[in-house]
């Protein structure tokens, strides 16, 4: 078995920061030939076992985040979950199952590291543990980016969550290097979109959604086809009655039987939501008619937000 980097955490979202470490691990293991990088990423947060009414809500799902990790240049991503049994382990009981496995040659961690029973364990006790297993220790700085209004914030999953219940999903990309995505599968509405001649894909999504509003994104399916789509988050504040809900209008999707999407199924297929820009927010407007002037304008503005970051050099320099 090849010895492994190995680097533990939640990783939610899979940042600037995260890349960081990664890149860091990967040189490591690219300096001892065939070593292996190993994230074990808790999933999910401990928070949901410890303290459920403050865990974070995810950014992502597992899956999507496991990809992201490969990515960024992970041999292996396995789940961690945080079961009793695990938490109350010691710190030392904890490196020593890990090191007994994985045959660890480093650790690479963030300054803020913490593990064991109570987070008892940090970066100092790691190292200490270093020579009875044979593994050294790399702390790797946070990372710092610029946001759209100039301040400078560490990209952590914190950050990044704030950023999305704020709307401002420019911003998160930036911490993230990539728009902030929502996966999931398509569920019934209330099937109001087709009556008003935009027929919607709601979805059904364990990721954070952003703040009520109307956003540009580009809607990714699982057979490689992709539209550019009106993202709307809310309760429809036009009707009465609903509760919040994600729904994509993708536009110029070719329509199959009815308003379903052609090749697909009613419902119950997936769909991956990258929100690129925000275009406005939820508004109540004096009659259907003018909602429905209102949806043509802001698909529109949708084509013209996409269209500017449709490029690598637009998607690093707008800030629509």
């Amino acid at each position: 078995m090849p010895r492994s980097v190995v680097s533990v955490g939640t990783f939610d979202g899979v940042h600037a920061g995260h890349a960081a470490l990664l890149a860091r691990a990967r040189a490591i293991a690219d300096q001892h030939g065939d070593a292996e990088v190993v994230v074990l990423a808790f999933d999910p947060h401990p928070a949901t076992r410890l303290r459920p009414d403050t865990a974070p809500p995810r950014l992502g799902s597992f899956e999507r985040r496991a990809d992201l990790l490969r990515q960024a240049g992970a041999d292996r991503v396995e789940r961690l979950e945080p079961t009793a049994e695990l938490l109350a382990q010691s710190p030392e009981a904890f490196v020593a199952s890990i090191a007994a496995r994985l045959d660890p040659i480093a650790f690479v961690e963030g300054p803020d590291f913490r593990f064991g029973k109570g987070r008892t364990g940090d970066a100092s006790i790691l190292a200490s543990l270093g020579p009875r297993h044979g593994f050294t220790v790399e702390i790797v700085p946070p990372v710092a980016v610029a946001l759209n209004d100039q301040s400078v914030v560490t990209a952590s999953s914190t950050i990044t969550r704030w950023l999305v219940q704020q709307g401002r999903v420019r911003d998160a990309w930036a911490v993230l290097t990539r728009p902030h995505e929502l996966t999931g599968r398509v569920v019934r509405g209330d099937r109001r979109g087709r009556d008003l001649g935009f027929p919607t894909a709601n979805l059904d999504t364990p990721c954070l959604p952003p703040a009520d509003g109307v956003y540009a994104g580009v809607a990714y399916l699982d057979d490689d086809r992709s539209f550019t789509a009106a993202v709307s988050v809310g309760t429809k504040p036009m009707f009465a009655g609903n509760a919040r809900a994600v729904e994509a209008y993708l536009l110029d999707a070719p329509l199959g039987d009815g308003p379903c999407l052609a090749g697909l199924p009613e419902y119950g297929w997936n769909i991956r939501l990258a929100l690129v820009g925000w275009v406005r927010e939820q508004l109540r407007f004096d009659s259907v008619q003018a909602l429905i002037a209102q949806m043509h304008r802001d698909c529109d503005r949708v084509r013209d937000v996409v269209a500017r970051v449709s490029t690598p050099q637009a998607a690093a320099g707008s800030h629509a």
